[in-house]
């Protein structure tokens, strides 16, 4: 049986040699998800500058009406995938590098980067 520990350290390897591969420049910031059971976070980061360019998640106040009861699903992530696409593109983002954190590319991740690119993230 494999414990939740073992879950998160196996994805805590998997995240460092992702990370040892990416990073972010003012050219081509880096696009980082976080999940929990509840919500999905999205941040544009330039890792040059060490600073976050753009964020957004399900516990944003302008999404929490349209969030009621799908927070932690794919219609969630799908709605911070456009929020991340969009105030991207509005600060002249146009290409990324996705940095999936050491998540599968499967479910929540694939809908929010399916939903980035749909709104105009290219990556």
């Amino acid at each position: 049986m494999v414990s939740i520990k073992d879950k998160r350290q196996a994805r805590l390897r998997r995240k460092k040699r992702v990370r040892k591969k990416i990073r972010g420049t003012p050219e081509r910031p880096r696009l980082t998800i976080f999940k929990t059971a509840r919500h999905i976070y999205a941040q544009i980061i330039d890792d040059s500058a060490g600073r976050t360019l753009v964020a957004a998640s399900t516990i944003l106040k302008e999404l929490s009406p349209k969030a009621k009861g799908i927070s932690g699903n794919i219609k969630g992530a799908v709605l911070v995938g456009e929020i991340i696409g969009k105030k991207g593109t509005e600060m002249g983002i146009q290409k990324v590098v996705f940095d999936r954190n050491g998540f599968l590319y499967h479910g929540r991740v694939k809908a929010l980067a399916d939903a980035a690119r749909e709104n105009g993230l290219e990556f």
